[in-house]
């Protein structure tokens, strides 16, 4: 009984080998997602703010604030994230402006609501394990 469950330790061990790997894909490819969405916003600021105060129906917050917040969400949060500091709020933080993102937008297509999930799925992934190995978090020793 021991040779079976010595190979599968030995098989299935080596997938903590790509752990620090994969996390760092997660951390760059929602960082990519989230900061090229900012830096449209920064672009043609006029019409963001006419998307927040005509399609994105924004719970409880002014329009300006609530176009503000986003974009200094989706400029700094994945700028953190991809150096691995501070990752888990990071990751929390890019949640939560996904988060209102979906709630927000009522005619979302379903494609779009996929990649949110996915999206969404990887960030709490990231805020449960951490940033991982090759993060600034890990070598300065920050939960």
């Amino acid at each position: 009984m021991t040779k079976p469950i010595n190979l599968y330790n030995f098989i299935f061990g080596k997938l903590d080998l790509i752990q620090p790997f994969m996390l760092l894909i997660a951390r760059f490819y929602v960082a990519w997602v989230f900061f090229k969405a900012g830096l449209t916003k920064l672009r043609d600021w006029e019409s963001t703010l006419l998307l927040f105060e005509y399609e994105y129906a924004v719970p409880v917050l002014n329009v300006e604030v609530a176009a503000y917040l986003a974009t200094v969400g989706e400029i700094v949060l994945p700028i953190l994230l991809v150096i691995g500091l501070f990752g888990r709020k990071a990751a929390l933080g890019l949640f939560i402006v996904n988060y209102i993102a979906v709630i927000s937008f009522e005619d979302m297509p379903a494609a779009a609501l996929n990649e949110h999930i996915l999206w969404g799925t990887l960030m709490i992934l990231i805020a449960v394990w951490g940033a991982g190995k090759l993060s600034l978090d890990h070598f300065l020793k920050i939960k």
